[in-house]
């Protein structure tokens, strides 16, 4: 699963992706410094392992990650080609949601694309050149589902009045993923791979000085409505400060944060938020071994949870031992939790749920 970190050039997408990654992405003043993406593979925030970890004591303690794509900043015109439009374009497709970096903060030694900062206004420009590059895919599927149905098939009448629906809406400025369709309708719409109708999450990036009482930051009040709007959360952070922070170890993060006044860094908050915008989450193992935590889908049933263990374990399931993270950590042991009648033996039907701490059987 890949999100992508986009936004108009200099509101801090490097700067943030630096700290998710420390990969060192240049970082610069200027426009376009960001040319071909830069790609990071970042650790899900998971207390849970640690407590896991010191009941087990395993060799190895390994967390599930998500992986973020530092996207070229776009500019208007894009969808025309201007600055790095096609490429910018290019790179959104091949991800499944957008982290959409917004500025929130004034700073006259950092150059605005458009001279003032103005976040309603910016996340318009975005947003208007997904939805042109969404009309130019559409008229191109329209003009072929014209000439389908010729054939008379009925199924190609309703696939042009659904594509004239969305058309209507995105001219009204409304993106894909703000419109209401049924599921054989949305079935259709996944098919088209239309820029809109990814999942987004608002970043609002607000200096230091205000990052204390974000209330007082009318930029952050701003970019909340426009979420708000598309049923889109919105995550504050302050990219300078998360880059700094990513360089401390656990225990000096940990003074920083009482320091500000925080329970959890932007970045911890950041990554929980893109994990549940994928609509994913996370099944555990734990043993003298490893101790880890596995990605999958909400609404995987138990053979295909086993089968990201290995393929294995699906093909044979038998049955998957479970008991609640909370049960567990309350009993103190695995053989307490079962001697209070709290792990379950469930079978091929039985839907995942996140926390879950599985022993899967298996025969091959």
């Amino acid at each position: 699963m890949k999100l992508g970190i986009v936004g108009l050039p200099n509101v801090g997408k490097s700067t943030l992706f630096n700290a998710i990654t420390k990969a060192g992405a240049e970082s610069a003043n200027y426009p376009f410094c960001t040319i071909d993406p830069n790609v990071g593979i970042v650790s899900v925030p998971d207390e849970r392992l640690g407590k896991l970890a010191e009941m087990y004591n395993p060799k190895k303690v390994t967390p599930t990650t998500i992986e973020f794509v530092d996207i070229a900043g776009l500019v208007k015109g894009a969808s025309r080609g201007e600055g790095l439009g096609n490429k910018f374009l290019s790179h959104i497709r091949e991800v499944d949601a957008i982290v959409h970096v917004v500025r929130a903060f004034d700073d006259s030694n950092i150059v605005h694309v458009d001279g003032s900062v103005d976040p309603k206004r910016d996340v318009e420009t975005i947003n208007m050149e997904l939805i042109f590059a969404d009309l130019e895919t559409l008229e191109k599927r329209m003009e072929k589902t014209r000439k389908q149905m010729k054939s008379g098939d009925k199924k190609f009448a309703e696939e042009l009045a659904l594509q004239e629906r969305i058309k209507e809406n995105l001219e009204k400025g409304i993106p894909v993923r703000a419109m209401t369709f049924d599921p054989e309708e949305a079935e259709y719409v996944r098919q088209i791979f239309l820029l809109t109708s990814k999942p987004v999450l608002y970043c609002a990036n607000v200096d230091e000085d205000t990052l204390s009482d974000i209330d007082a930051n009318p930029y952050v009040g701003m970019i909340r409505e426009i979420a708000q709007a598309e049923n889109a959360e919105v995550v504050v952070i302050c990219a300078r400060i998360e880059e700094e922070m990513a360089q401390l170890d656990d225990e000096e993060k940990k003074l920083f944060l009482q320091e500000l006044g925080l329970s959890e860094s932007g970045l911890d908050k950041l990554v929980k938020a893109s994990y549940k915008l994928l609509g994913l989450i996370s099944f555990l193992t734990a043993g003298e071994s490893e101790v880890r935590a596995w990605t999958i889908v909400k609404g995987t049933k138990a053979p295909q949870a086993a089968g990201k263990i290995h393929s294995d374990f699906e093909r044979g399931f038998i049955r998957a031992e479970v008991v609640a993270y909370e049960d567990l950590i309350r009993c103190g042991s695995y053989a307490a939790a079962r001697e209070q009648g709290l792990v379950r033996s469930e079978g091929k039907d039985y839907v995942m749920k996140d926390g879950d701490v599985v022993l899967f059987r298996f025969n091959v």
